[in-house]
């Protein structure tokens, strides 16, 4: 395939406006996906649970594999694969080196079964693709709304726990001293995890959802030290980029994760820019002020 084949597979918007009609189900499933991904990832970057969002993707990717080949819905079987990983983890990573561990031994167990039960479906070859990489599906009303009601319950939930679990995620020994019930806590918290990461998985993929619940956080911390503002940008950056990968998959023979992780890199990488030279201009400023008024 020459270059003009390749970009022609990237990039065609041949009979857009009748695909777009097609999957607005989807885009607003993307969307609903983007908000809740933004607000979680604002806390796993605070407890500093990236590795375990990749850990628990692998078992969710377990139970979305076992529920295709046993004909069960893919959803539930990754919302069971992933709320397991997620309780295991709150249960038994109290430390940050036990937690590390325990993701190291979690991760190749769930990829390991994936695989397993991917290598014994006989279906088609893009339904096992797709549980990997993401892929845009005709979401019907029905989906939609069982995607959009299971994310609101998240979101209320972490709602409530809003203040003490950031109390708890930046001063965790203070607020245990404080009566602040820290390790129910976290618990509590990777279970809203494992929900966030399962619902996810559907539209970037098992080995992609970082895109979508880690980069968005990470590029809003690199902008301002504002918690409101960070959550903002968090969810911005996280609907930006899933909408703006479905936009841009559709009608491609790419699957959409490729989209949804380059828009989420890029606005990572403008937003450190953006960052080193607001640091720089910071600390030219300090020295000019701190500089004598004799000096040249």
């Amino acid at each position: 395939m020459d270059l003009n084949g390749i970009l022609q597979t990237i990039f065609n918007f041949e009979n857009y406006g009748e695909l777009l009609v097609l999957v607005q189900n989807s885009i607003w499933a993307g969307a609903v996906l983007g908000l809740l991904g933004g607000l979680v990832g604002t806390f796993v970057m605070k407890r500093d649970l990236a590795f375990a969002v990749h850990g628990i993707s692998e078992l969710s990717f377990a139970g979305a594999a076992f529920a295709l080949l046993i004909g069960a819905d893919i959803i539930f079987g990754s919302l069971i694969g992933s709320v397991a990983a997620a309780v295991l983890l709150g249960f038994m990573g109290v430390r940050a080196r036990d937690k590390n561990s325990i993701i190291g031994v979690i991760m190749p167990f769930g990829l390991g079964l994936g695989i397993l039960f991917l290598a014994l479906y006989e279906g088609r070859a893009a339904n096992k693709f797709g549980l990997l990489t993401g892929q845009i599906v005709s979401v019907d009303t029905v989906q939609l709304q069982a995607l959009a009601g299971t994310a609101i319950l998240v979101m209320i939930a972490l709602v409530a726990i809003w203040r003490p679990l950031s109390f708890a995620s930046v001063d965790p020994e203070m607020a245990e001293a404080r009566g602040v019930p820290v390790r129910g806590l976290a618990i509590g918290f990777m279970v809203l995890l494992g929900i966030s990461v399962a619902l996810s998985i559907q539209i970037v993929g098992a080995l992609l959802v970082l895109a979508l619940l880690i980069t968005p956080a990470a590029a809003a911390l690199r902008v301002t030290t504002s918690p409101r503002l960070v959550v903002l940008l968090s969810v911005v950056f996280a609907i930006a980029a899933t909408v703006g990968g479905i936009l841009l998959a559709l009608g491609s023979r790419i699957p959409i994760s490729p989209y949804v992780t380059t828009l989420s890199f890029l606005i990572y990488v403008v937003c450190r820019l953006i960052g080193r030279v607001r640091a720089n201009r910071g600390l030219n400023g300090r020295v000019s002020r701190e500089q004598p008024a004799g000096a040249l």
